[in-house]
């Protein structure tokens, strides 16, 4: 059995890159999981090879909470392109709609008013989505036309950046979990009778994580393995800051450890809510609270690094 034990090191937290262009989120994951020789890695949520900006990776322990950066909001500064709609919905697809349509800003202006609260959004046709058990964008390059099922998208805003000229703007989007920006962009189009794609786009942050904090990932790209590169790690902590902080006593510690529930005291957490159990200001746990019991759901083995 130790034999099928993952080999590398422990190491629990997170590293925020500014993903360039030309390069997918997992090749970035797998560069910086073999560079820091560490156990286990993941991204908590996929850039497209030609998006840029904020991929947040997890290490370790904290690969347990990727779900919680999964499901928060997230923002991203783009830029389309006006009077054609392509098979990707960005510039790497074909053209098959064009229109010589332009319009003004006030159109602009009124057609974002569109793009607010809970709206229904249906996913590209190259997208990571299953259909069948296959993903539509393998379907998609088969020729094949998908009618894929429009999702609900919760949007904080959607604003106009800058007008460049007739054939390009720049927006401004925050959004909740699944929104495509490429589908933005498409429906966006459609709105102002003139068809658009995405021609850049890049993530500027997402849950309690910031693009300012975000280091090259060129800093990685020509390092050899277990290169000294740990000072560039957040501590596992830093991704929870959107969840209740719970403070717990030294023998609490040791029941959620052995997946064992604890007594919740008044008026640590709502009903049912994610919170996480702290000793010491390290995470012990993720727990719910249910009938003035908190249970842990995910426990922390080992975060140090």
């Amino acid at each position: 059995m130790s034999d099928r034990k993952k080999k590398g090191k422990n190491i629990s937290g997170w590293i925020l890159i500014d993903k360039p262009r030309g390069i997918s989120s997992s090749a970035v994951v797998n560069k910086i999981k073999w560079c820091l020789n560490a156990k286990k890695a993941g991204h908590a949520g996929t850039l497209d090879p030609e998006a840029t900006g904020l991929l947040v990776v997890a290490l370790g322990e904290a690969t347990k909470t990727i779900s919680f950066i999964t499901e928060a909001f997230k923002s991203y500064d783009f830029t389309i392109n006006l009077g054609s709609q392509t098979t990707t919905d960005d510039l790497e697809g074909e053209i098959i709609k064009s229109s010589t349509n332009r319009p003004n800003k006030k159109n602009i202006q009124k057609a974002l008013t569109k793009f607010h609260g809970e709206i229904s959004q249906v996913p590209p046709q190259f997208s990571a989505v299953k259909i069948n058990g296959e993903r539509a964008y393998k379907q998609a390059r088969k020729g094949h036309h998908l009618k894929l099922k429009p999702r609900l998208l919760k949007i904080e805003y959607l604003k106009l950046a800058e007008i460049h000229d007739s054939h390009s703007i720049s927006l401004k989007l925050r959004c909740g979990k699944g929104g495509y920006v490429r589908s933005i962009a498409r429906d966006l189009g459609i709105e102002l009778g003139c068809f658009a794609h995405v021609r850049s786009l890049k993530r500027t942050a997402s849950g309690p994580f910031k693009i300012e904090n975000a280091i090259s990932f060129d800093i990685f790209k020509n390092k050899g393995q277990d290169s000294c590169l740990k000072e560039w790690i957040l501590p596992l902590e830093y991704g929870l800051k959107e969840l209740s902080k719970i403070k717990i006593d030294h023998l609490s510690v040791k029941k959620l450890k052995h997946g064992l529930p604890i007594e919740c005291q008044k008026n640590d957490t709502t009903e049912e809510a994610n919170a996480w159990a702290s000793f010491n200001n390290k995470a012990i746990a993720i727990v719910n609270c249910r009938d003035g019991i908190l249970h842990p759901s995910k426990v922390f083995l080992n975060n140090d690094y």
